[in-house]
This record gives structure tokens, C-alpha cells and sequence, in this order.
């Protein structure tokens, strides 16, 4: 028999809970059922079918939930005091709803934010390793067939999302002009992708660089197996360790990585490497509280190193479609990811999708290819 202690408080947390959803359905009207561990329910709105159900397995989650930022949403979620289930983009946009109602605006985990100032040589090889050291069956579930984790080109718009990680890298090729016998750096070259295509089908001779050591495991093995190896050299290294001379230097995907207070070394250091008529392009993502500070330090960067940017490209569209492509395959490989990667690290990422996918869909964030060539240099777009 529950003690009268007991029973107080579960009158209490009901009581509180109660207050709490009738002001969420008053005020919002949200498309979400809250179930209890007692099995109780809830609903935050008026509705035949919530969109989004929302389980909270322990009542140690209910500050968490009463607090109702996107950070302790997340840290519920994350640490399986709450489920959410629901089509990705719409849990997402639930949680950002649910958290609008809370005092706690200026929450300090945007999704896809991060430190745009000084990342030294040890915090890119950790952040690296997080992102990319998961597994390479991890990332095989979701992405595309050739594995290139950033974003794709949709040119029609209905591409697979294969097809348009294809025309992306055609793209990159085709707009710095490479032919062949043309050296080629690409920095953070993943699982090699870029550089296996530019050798392949451009003529080039390529590097191509990465601090995970699972993708210069595979990216080694896939150019051996495409007898690319003359051609072609995987490095497990830093790009700022970087010797030589190259017509063309790729980053696609990692600008964002780089730090703000690093940008004058990043610019100079490749400056560095470029050939007199050499060429730069940068894929970059950007937020919306950091967007004017990084153009801002960007811009001084490049005066400080004798860079000029020559084109800039608006890719937000193509990110908001590969992101979704990559959430929709996530979901429909829920089960396998689990059992790759174990529960906590699939909600970790789980988050991290959805979060990139409301912030391309709201506005919140932003896509660039940007090409640059020595302010002095005779770089032609097209070879």
C-alpha cells in the first residue's frame, strides 16, 4: 500500500503538471500527447492525433520538462528520462515550441552552434573523433553510397540523394576548373570521395587529409581497391603539417571546424600552399547569432594573408534538402543504428540531425561555397 507520504506527492507532481499543460494548451495549443510513467496522459493541445508523443519515464525528468529549454529538453531526451517519438523534424520543432514557453530564451546549445573562436590542434583531433570515430558502418546506415558528409547538389530538386552528392563534387571540380596534371589538396577529405572522383574522371593528382583515423582506414582501402593509389594519397594528418604546392584546395565541410581566432593562420597557411594561379573553395555553414562576426573576421583574415574571394554561391537550399535526405534514412535505420552505436550515442545524433534541420528550415542557419584565389594571382574559374 502507498504511503500517505507517497501519495501527497504524486498529487503534488499532477497538480503541477496539470497547471503546467493547461497553460501550454491555452496559450499554444500544441500538437503533443504527454504520457507519464503512471501511464497517466496529457494533451497540449486539441487534436484527433498528436503529431508527437512524448513519454516521461521518470519524474526526475519533470524539472527538465518545466523548464522547457531546448537544453534540458535535449539532456531529457538524451539521457532516457524522456522518449519522444515522432517524424524527426517534427520532434524538433515540437521541443523549439515547447521551449518558446520558457523564460530560458537565450539557451547556449543552438542547434549546429559552436565555439567560432579558438580551437587549438588537440580540440579539432577530439572534435573530430566525436564526429567522425563513431564507426564507419555508423554513417554507412545513412549517408549516401559514397559516404560525403556535407551537403549535396540538388539541382532539380528530386534528386536521390546519391545522385546529388555526385553532381555536388561534379560541381566543386567543374567551378575551380581542375584538369589534369593539376595538384589537389582537399582538407578534411572524409572518406575520399572528392579526391577519388578529381583523379579519376579530372586527371588530377590529389591529397587528401583527415584527422579520423576510420576514414583514412576506409578512404585508403577504397582508393587501392579503385587502383587509384598512384594518384591518390590518403593522410592521416593536419592540414597546418601540410608541405608542397597545389593548384587547387578543396574544404568542403570543414570551414566551420576551423575557429574564428584561427582563420588568419587557416588563410595564410593555405595562401601558402597555393600555386601563383591556384584556387580555394570553401563550403561553409554559418548561424544566425554568429553570421555578421564571422564575415567580419573572415574579412580580416583575408586581408591579413593576400586571399581575395573571386565568387560566393548561396547552398541553403541544398542543405536543408541533404539534411533531410539524411534524417529520413536515419529514422528508417533506427533499429540497426541502435544496435550499432548503442542508445545513448543514437540520441545524441538523433538531436544533432533534427537540430541542423530546424535551423536550415527557420532561418537559423545558412550555407556558402566561397572561391578564392592570391590577391595577386591570375586564377581562372575555369581553367
Amino acid at each position: 500500500m502507498e504511503p500517505k507520504e507517497g501519495k501527497l506527492l504524486n498529487r503534488l507532481m499532477n497538480l503541477g503538471i496539470e497547471t503546467w499543460v493547461d497553460g501550454i494548451r491555452r496559450s499554444h495549443d500544441l500538437p503533443i500527447q504527454l504520457r507519464l510513467w503512471s501511464g497517466k496522459t496529457f494533451n497540449l493541445g486539441t487534436f484527433k492525433n498528436p503529431v508527437v508523443r512524448v513519454h516521461v519515464r521518470d519524474p526526475s525528468a519533470l524539472p527538465l520538462l518545466f523548464t522547457s529549454s531546448v537544453d534540458s529538453l535535449s539532456e531529457a531526451y538524451v539521457t532516457e528520462r524522456i522518449d519522444v517519438d515522432g517524424k524527426l523534424e517534427e520532434v524538433i520543432d515540437a521541443m523549439y515550441r515547447v521551449s518558446a514557453l520558457s523564460s530560458s530564451k537565450n539557451s547556449s546549445t543552438r542547434a549546429g552552434s559552436s565555439s567560432r573562436t579558438n580551437h587549438g590542434r588537440q580540440w579539432d583531433k577530439a572534435s573530430t573523433r566525436y564526429h567522425h570515430d563513431v564507426s564507419n558502418d555508423f554513417y554507412k546506415l545513412w549517408l549516401d553510397e559514397r559516404m560525403v558528409f556535407s551537403s549535396g547538389y540538388f539541382e532539380r530538386g528530386d534528386e536521390a540523394l546519391d545522385e546529388a552528392q555526385l553532381k555536388k563534387i561534379n560541381h566543386v571540380l567543374r567551378e575551380m576548373g581542375v584538369r589534369p596534371g593539376h595538384r589537389l589538396l582537399d582538407i578534411g577529405c572524409g572518406w575520399g570521395a572528392l579526391v577519388m572522383r578529381a583523379a579519376a574522371t579530372y586527371g588530377a593528382r590529389c591529397v587528401g587529409v583527415t584527422l579520423s583515423e576510420n576514414q583514412y582506414q576506409l578512404a585508403t582501402e577504397r582508393v587501392r581497391a579503385a587502383g587509384l593509389s598512384d594518384r591518390v594519397e590518403i593522410r592521416l594528418e593536419d592540414y597546418r603539417d601540410v608541405r608542397g604546392t597545389f593548384e587547387r584546395v578543396t574544404n568542403v565541410g570543414m570551414f566551420e571546424n576551423m575557429g574564428r581566432d584561427n582563420l588568419p593562420s587557416y588563410f595564410s597557411k593555405v595562401r601558402s600552399l597555393l600555386a601563383d594561379d591556384g584556387m580555394l573553395i570553401d563550403h561553409r555553414i554559418t548561424n544566425a547569432d554568429s553570421d555578421k562576426g564571422d564575415a567580419q573576421a573572415v574579412s580580416r583574415a583575408l586581408q591579413q594573408s593576400g586571399l581575395e574571394a573571386i565568387d560566393a554561391r548561396d547552398l541553403g537550399g541544398h542543405c536543408t534538402t541533404t539534411l533531410r535526405h539524411w534524417a529520413a534514412r536515419y529514422e528508417q535505420h533506427a533499429e540497426r543504428i541502435r544496435q550499432t552505436v548503442g542508445e545513448t550515442k543514437y540520441r545524441i545524433w538523433r538531436v544533432y540531425l533534427a537540430g541542423w534541420v530546424h535551423a536550415f528550415a527557420t532561418g537559423n542557419a545558412s550555407a556558402h561555397q566561397i572561391v578564392y584565389q592570391k590577391a595577386d594571382g591570375i586564377a581562372s574559374m575555369h581553367g
